[in-house]
Order: C-alpha cells, then structure tokens, then sequence
C-alpha cells in the first residue's frame, strides 16, 4: 500500500435536466441520474445507488485483506446491501444501511472466525467508517 495520504479526483459533467456523467482518468465513464423515487429516470446509477455499492465493495476489499491477515479463507461473498432513506430532524438523509453478506467457507472451516473476520471487515471498512449512517451486519455462513 502506498504512504497515507491518498488523494482521488472525480469530474461530473451536467446540465439543469437529465443524466450526469460521472469520469476520472482511467476508468469508464459512468452515466448517473436521480433515481425514480426522486423523480428522476431510473435508468442510472443514482448517488444513493452509488453509495451503497461504495460500501459494497469497500467491504468486499476490506475482508479480502482481513481475511488474508487472518488467514481465513473463504470461497465466495454474495453481499446484499439495503439503505433506508427517509427525513429524519428536517434533512433527507440515509437512515439506515443493512448489509447482508453471504459467505460460503470451506467445508470444516471455523464459522467463528469466519464470522469475526465479517464483522471486522465491517468496522474497519473506510467508507461505513465515514459515514454517520449505522450500518447493519446481517451474516449467513454456509459450508462448500
């Protein structure tokens, strides 16, 4: 990993109306909208879409490296993510974030462990880490 800090830069281009176009050097371009539920299209990637599938895979990546560090192994992650958004003291915000991760282990692994290391991605993941919103956990192990 490289030193602390880390800088990251994203451009959106947009007009009063209609899709936004999120980009930054290197990657696709993604195309970005109000979703349905704010009267938008709901035919894009929404903010509230995105910061969802920014915890999503900010926890994916951390249990990869906890997992490592652990030395737990495990054959796959199936993760769920459901955000609540709803006024709460005048401002429309998230609520709640429930995350239901899916792991399947190796058969005759240690569950508790497996469990630990679910619970530790969770914490230690930078982006639940930096936001106000709980976040729940709501493991499944399975053997394969």
């Amino acid at each position: 990993m490289k030193p602390f800090p880390h800088p990251y830069n994203v451009h959106l281009a947009g007009g009063p109306a209609g899709h936004a176009v999120l980009s930054t050097f290197g990657i696709p371009d993604l195309r970005t909208a109000p979703p349905a539920a704010f009267d938008g299209p709901g035919d894009a990637w929404s903010p509230e879409h995105l910061l969802l599938a920014a915890v999503q895979t900010c926890f994916l990546f951390t249990l990869r490296a906890v997992a490592r560090a652990s030395k737990v192994d495990f054959v796959s992650l199936d993760l769920e993510a459901m955000g609540t958004v709803d006024k709460q003291d005048g401002v429309t915000r998230f609520t709640e974030i429930v995350l239901h991760p899916r792991l399947v282990i190796p058969a005759g692994a240690d569950r508790a462990r497996a469990l630990h290391v679910l619970e530790k991605s969770e914490k230690h993941c930078l982006v639940t880490a930096s936001l106000s919103t709980p976040v729940r956990l709501e493991p499944e192990i399975t053997e394969r």
